[in-house]
């Protein structure tokens, strides 16, 4: 898939880059090597193949849920400007 200098300036000022104009010619040269990469990992067949969420059979050591230290709750809100019934009071901000 080959970009236009136009999409590949209109990416840029998305992403907030500033590119020299002759910059442009080879990022779209770049993103074009990119999306030919993910296109062949889209054409790859799957159908069978299970998701997993690593690619090792490895198990996460578990430590105890214990309490590792003390409650500083009191001590960090005394430093807020507003607090009520142990939460930080903010100014709303959505309607």
């Amino acid at each position: 898939m080959s970009l236009t200098n136009d999409q590949v300036r209109a990416i840029a000022r998305l992403a907030r880059l500033s590119l020299d104009e002759g910059e442009v010619a080879e990022v779209a040269d770049k993103l074009a090597n990119i999306l030919g990469m993910v296109g062949q990992l889209q054409a790859t067949d799957t159908t069978g193949v299970a998701a997993m969420a690593h690619p090792l059979d490895a198990v996460q050591r578990l430590r105890a849920d214990e309490v590792s230290e003390t409650d500083h709750r009191e001590h960090y809100q005394r430093n807020a400007p507003l607090t009520e019934d142990g939460l930080y009071l903010v100014p709303r901000v959505v309607e």
